[in-house]
């Protein structure tokens, strides 16, 4: 990419982080911003307008949704849902005032705008009322190793697992609820990643399944495609996605998906996933007891999600992004 500058702030292992790092490694652009200061500080606009006006290139490109203000060069940015507007656990005031004030008007100005599913493009062109021809659909990938044969992991118990994090969109409030409530006894275990917080564990304590809920803590990459591979089904009940990664990380993973039929996730999953409704917990709890017991359907789920995660690569997506950038200087 030669003369864009990219705002490499973003890299990191999950969600937008992933994607900056896997469309950096495949495009060569000319400058990179580094810092050991988050992207989504305070004036962090300002700053990368400074920089881009000073660094040399003639264009520039961001993995992630802050915009240059103020910058001298034509640019593209990236929009991957519009989470802090539609979802109340993660908006605010202010974040509404800085999404009127910075980003709507950064859309107008900007070469391109990239953004990860056609779910999310809609909602930033019915949001801005900018031309949907600015919008790029570029999509995310599943990186090859969760295709290899890694070792499942082995704890001794039959679980079902949940990537995710504990905020409020995520829905575990009511997938730990759904679970308590399911038919499946005491002879399945709920597997979640990263680490109890407040809220889990007043749930947790307050549905007595202290004994089946186990949290994997901060896990590598490989830990975490041992979790994906070890689990009877990998259960995602978010409420809001503009992709949604660990559908397609499962799948490649050869593990079974149930998931929200809701926002991105039926794009992502396509008919290898068997869908729930996230707000009613029988439905919830239905679609974990049809998987756990039904051994053919999880064999023709593991036959089609590897299908269905074959469809999604980092190429891909790095070649549709430069793609999107041509023509940008």
């Amino acid at each position: 990419m030669n003369n864009i500058a990219y705002d490499s702030r973003w890299n990191g292992q999950h969600g937008i982080g992933r994607f900056a790092i896997e469309v950096s490694n495949r495009l060569n652009f000319s400058h990179y911003l580094t810092s050991k200061n988050s992207p989504t500080q305070l004036f962090s606009e300002f700053r990368l307008s400074r920089w881009a006006n000073k660094c040399g290139a003639k264009a520039l490109y961001s993995p992630g949704y802050i915009p240059p203000h103020g910058s001298k060069l034509p640019f593209a940015f990236t929009i991957h849902d519009l989470n802090h507007l539609d979802v109340p656990y993660n908006s605010s005031f202010l974040k509404k005032v800085y999404y009127k004030s910075i980003i709507r008007p950064a859309i107008d100005k900007a070469y391109k705008i990239l953004t990860v599913s056609e779910f999310s493009k809609s909602r930033i062109v019915e949001w801005s009322n900018c031309d949907e021809r600015k919008v790029h659909v570029v999509g995310n990938g599943v990186s090859d190793f969760f295709f290899a044969a890694n070792s499942p992991m082995t704890p001794g118990y039959q679980y079902f697992f949940c990537c995710s994090n504990r905020r409020g969109h995520k829905n575990e409030v009511r997938l730990l609820q759904a679970f308590a409530n399911s038919k499946l006894g005491k002879d399945f275990k709920l597997v979640l990643s990263g680490d109890m917080d407040k809220i889990t564990n007043d749930t947790i304590k307050s549905l007595n399944i202290s004994d089946l809920i186990i949290f994997t803590g901060k896990v590598s990459e490989d830990m975490l495609a041992a979790w994906y591979k070890g689990a009877i089904a990998t259960v995602f009940p978010s409420i809001y996605e503009g992709f949604g990664l660990p559908i397609i990380e499962s799948m490649a993973s050869g593990t079974p998906v149930i998931a929200s039929n809701i926002t991105s996730l039926p794009e992502v999953g396509g008919d290898a996933a068997y869908y729930f409704d996230p707000y009613e917990l029988d439905s919830i709890s239905d679609a974990m007891s049809k998987i756990a017991y039904d051994d053919s359907l999880k064999s023709k789920m593991r036959e089609k999600g590897l299908e269905q995660a074959r469809k999604f690569s980092w190429d891909k997506t790095a070649e549709l992004v430069s793609k999107a950038l041509d023509g940008i200087i």
